[in-house]
């Protein structure tokens, strides 16, 4: 065989090595949003070894929580609210990390005369039913000696048109995620008025990542190796702002929005003591306000073995 003849040989076995080892190579099926406080799942193949990434963005964390539990997602995002909703109703779903805290805010139309939560009374507030963000503006009012039924028209406004209904005065406020806040500020008609979050209650916690209670007894490892990744990517983005902020802007939020936004979002990925005692004041709270009929059995929906094991296993215990 001359010299060419056995280099295509080579290079043939070569392509069909590669191919068999494509076609076992592990893939992991993620969801997650196109927002930049969740944009982790994007950058997991930087930290994913041999497996490959496909991620699936959403829009509705219903529909997310969907996909999984038919077994066309290994692990999605999902906000705390809904995941406490879905175990609450007995459904097999199981947190196995953080995905993003902070991220909401109160905003007033710019040139408002309200200076203080309390000045909102008598006014309407556009708010999106059954989110963190009616738990948030629920906690904010009350905090400030507000009533959210009696004191305030607590209108439902969808996210996507908060803004136009803050700026041609429909409502007088709305409470919702970023980018929409700091979108108002940067677009003139916005002043933020507070930032949601209380320390004596359920602080900033947001979101969280969904996992089913089959792969954690079927799948430990898979489960294991996602959460790293998650916690990889978490912490290379949070320490590297600019790369954060320009891929996020991919999605279609201008640069200088987002960093506007920035102080206010905060990637996240460990789930502590902390974190486990918010999640247990937002379902009660949950329950006081009618979104659920009762408590999930906690022990069932927050695991913190994995991101427990990620801590050991990356210096930071």
């Amino acid at each position: 065989m001359n010299k060419y003849l056995f280099s295509a040989f080579v290079f043939l076995l070569l392509s069909l090595f590669t191919g068999v080892q494509g076609l076992h190579a592990e893939t992991w099926r993620i969801g997650t949003w196109k927002t930049a406080q969740t944009i982790q799942p994007f950058f997991y193949e930087d930290f994913s070894g041999s497996a490959r990434v496909q991620v699936f963005p959403f829009t509705n964390p219903a529909d997310q929580r969907s996909a999984l539990l038919a077994g066309s997602l290994d692990m999605t995002g999902t906000t705390l609210v809904h995941a406490i909703a879905a175990a609450s109703r007995g459904e097999p779903v199981v947190l196995v990390a953080a995905l993003c805290n902070k991220s909401s805010a109160l905003v007033v139309h710019k040139n408002s005369q309200v200076q203080d939560v309390a000045d909102l009374k008598e006014m309407s507030i556009g708010y999106v039913p059954g989110t963190m963000h009616e738990v948030l503006l629920r906690e904010t009012l009350e905090q400030h000696g507000v009533d959210p039924e009696r004191d305030v028209n607590l209108r439902r406004v969808d996210f996507f048109d908060m803004g136009t209904a803050l700026a041609r005065g429909d409502i007088d406020a709305f409470l919702s995620g970023e980018p929409f806040p700091s979108l108002a500020v940067h677009q003139g008609y916005g002043r933020i008025l507070t930032y949601p979050y209380f320390d004596d209650s359920i602080g900033h916690i947001n979101a969280g990542l969904l996992v089913t209670s089959k792969t954690v007894k079927e799948r430990p490892e898979l489960v294991q190796s996602m959460v790293n990744a998650h916690m990889q990517a978490t912490e290379h983005l949070t320490r590297h702002k600019d790369q954060w902020l320009q891929a996020a802007g991919d999605f279609g939020t201008p640069i200088e929005v987002l960093q506007t936004a920035a102080d206010n979002m905060e990637l996240a990925w460990d789930m502590d003591e902390t974190f486990v005692r918010r999640v247990q004041k937002l379902g009660a709270r949950m329950q006081e306000l009618g979104m659920i009929d009762e408590q999930p059995d906690y022990e069932k929906l927050l695991n913190t073995t994995f991101v427990e094991n990620a801590r050991r296993q990356n210096g930071h215990e």
